[in-house]
């Protein structure tokens, strides 16, 4: 028995399928099936049952499923513990982002981590913000940036890396933007609206319900960043995200209705039961370098909102 074969027990036993846990393992489905039954060879025990709906653990399985995860998770803290006594930190650390979780602080911080830590594999996941909170919280991610929710997060340790508003948007020159807004007007329009787990999906859905509308005709998109372009092609209207810089002059390929939300904050974060962690607390260390770099003026164009 070895702690591979307990990573993947582990893994089955979270996602109830070979072909998941194969997908988060980056193994192959054959190869995960072969660790399986490995493993309950070695313990002369099954701890799954196959079934049309997928892998069950069995009650012995049950029994042992709990001392797996805490070996599993000490076999981790342990390599991460030795890397940090020899000066390094080494091996993969699994990172969520949010579809639009300030791509430009995200890459400064990528480059960072390459530059300081060359030993630590990073596996950037693109998901949805509350994907990425569930993910902190069943430690299929070690870290996440993610657009602030109206959710408890108390669990989790979290600092702002950037923010932007939230404008309703038109191509320009088509609403008049001078004149006060006709909500049934509007409703007549094309509306592009992102899927519900974005921010721009969730608030577009109040803004309807707010002004009592329901428009004729929906495009639904599952990225927020492409309904900026839908919008400025003259696809349609609908929320896009703004820089929160006041200063800044207006966007030009776009014209701005009304203001939804004025910051919309985008988080760095990590469960705070695991702020022991060696990876976890060097990362963070490096969040705060590049957030104190960002406040002196040092790397301003890496820290851009994208």
């Amino acid at each position: 028995m070895d702690i591979q074969q307990l990573k993947v027990f582990v893994t089955v036993a979270k996602y109830g399928s070979i072909t998941r846990a194969s997908d988060i393992l980056c193994r192959s489905q054959p190869s995960v099936s072969a660790q399986i039954k490995g493993l309950e060879t070695t313990l002369g025990i099954a701890l799954f049952e196959r079934t049309s709906r997928g892998m069950i653990v069995t009650q012995e399985g049950e029994r042992l499923l709990d001392e797996a995860i805490s070996l599993v998770d000490r076999h981790k803290q342990f390599m991460q513990e030795a890397s940090r006594l020899k000066g390094s930190v080494s091996g993969v650390f699994m990172l969520g982002a949010g579809r639009h979780s300030g791509n430009g602080f995200v890459s400064a911080f990528l480059h960072l981590v390459s530059e300081r830590f060359p030993e630590l594999e990073i596996e950037l996941k693109h998901l949805g913000s509350a994907q990425v909170i569930e993910g902190l919280r069943d430690n299929s991610l070690d870290m996440g940036f993610f657009t602030e929710t109206e959710s408890d997060t108390s669990d989790l340790t979290l600092v702002e890396v950037a923010s932007f508003g939230i404008y309703l948007a038109a191509p320009p020159g088509i609403i008049r933007t001078s004149d006060p807004l006709d909500w049934q007007q509007l409703a007549d329009q094309i509306w592009i609206v992102s899927s519900h787990d974005g921010c721009c999906g969730r608030w577009a859905n109040a803004l309807m319900e707010q002004h009592d509308i329901c428009p004729k005709r929906v495009i639904k998109v599952d990225d927020e960043a492409v309904t900026r372009t839908l919008v400025a092609s003259g696809a349609g209207i609908g929320l896009v995200h703004v820089n929160a810089d006041d200063n800044l002059p207006p966007p030009k390929d776009i014209d701005l209705l009304h203001r939804v939300r004025k910051t919309a904050r985008i988080m760095c974060g990590y469960l705070e039961a695991r702020s022991d962690d060696p990876s976890i607390r060097a990362v963070d260390e490096l969040v705060l370098d590049l957030l104190k770099s960002d406040a002196s003026g040092a790397t301003p164009s890496m820290l851009q909102l994208a």
